[in-house]
């Protein structure tokens, strides 16, 4: 029978400017009595990445879409796809489509604080994957989630927006279905299938449970030392939505 684990770290710590998140997220493992395993997957919320890096920002009284804050989004954004009175649909400047360039004030302590992404999620994955491989000796992967929206659904979902260690996708093209049917499209973004089932275990609100691990995957993802999220991404030639927006 086919299956995996995931492991949600509990009680974890409130993480503020300028803590080792990696060595934080050691620790809180050990209190939890799990020891890292090779191959583990970890994925972990992209606001305690943020808070770590200093990415947190003070404005003045915000209300709505302030000048200030309209200012903030636009100083994290490459191109605005869509503007409406309650949102701007940008382009960021880590190549992401996401509402208000991923800005956000959930789970950030203080009234006119926001939180920004981190400047290149790729890279903290990364260090934080090395820095755990040095605390542990164990080669594990790491995907940095944050919640977005998706054309023509309603509600949100988790999505990797940087990792390192593992590669994105699960290609199918090339083989064979049931019935000897070759697959011509199936390519599956392993990357983001693991970054929503995450969020079944952290949460949205006050479980303050930003890490998850995930074990017994070697069947379904690939290890990648050198992949990254521009692999995910599209040109406009491709983009099916470009049109409808």
């Amino acid at each position: 029978m086919k299956s995996f684990t995931a492991i949600a770290l509990e009680n974890f710590p409130l993480i503020r400017d300028g803590d080792d998140l990696a060595k934080t997220i050691v620790d809180v493992a050990l209190k939890n009595d799990v020891s890292f395993e090779e191959g583990d997957v970890i994925v972990v919320a992209q606001k305690v990445f943020s808070k770590a890096e200093g990415r947190v920002v003070k404005l003045g009284e915000v209300i709505g879409k302030s000048s200030e804050f309209v200012e903030l989004v636009l100083g994290e954004t490459k191109r605005v796809v869509k503007a409406s009175h309650d949102i701007l649909l940008v382009e960021d400047k880590r190549g992401l489509i996401c509402i208000n360039a991923g800005i956000d004030k959930s789970n950030v302590q203080g009234r006119d604080n926001f939180a920004l992404l981190p400047e290149n999620p790729d890279e903290s994955a990364e260090k934080c994957r090395l820095t755990i491989k040095e605390l542990t000796g164990k080669s594990v992967a790491v995907i940095i989630s944050d919640t977005y929206s998706r054309p023509f659904r309603r509600a949100q979902v988790n999505f990797a927006i940087g990792f390192a260690g593992i590669g994105p996708f699960r290609d199918y093209r090339g083989k064979k279905d049931l019935f000897g049917q070759i697959l011509k499209v199936k390519n599956i973004a392993v990357v983001d299938e693991l970054a929503a089932s995450a969020e079944l275990l952290m949460g949205q609100g006050k479980e303050a449970r930003p890490v998850v691990i995930f074990r017994g995957l070697a069947d379904a993802i690939s290890r990648s030392e050198k992949a990254d999220m521009k692999a995910l991404y599209i040109s406009a030639n491709e983009d099916l939505f470009k049109d409808t927006l």
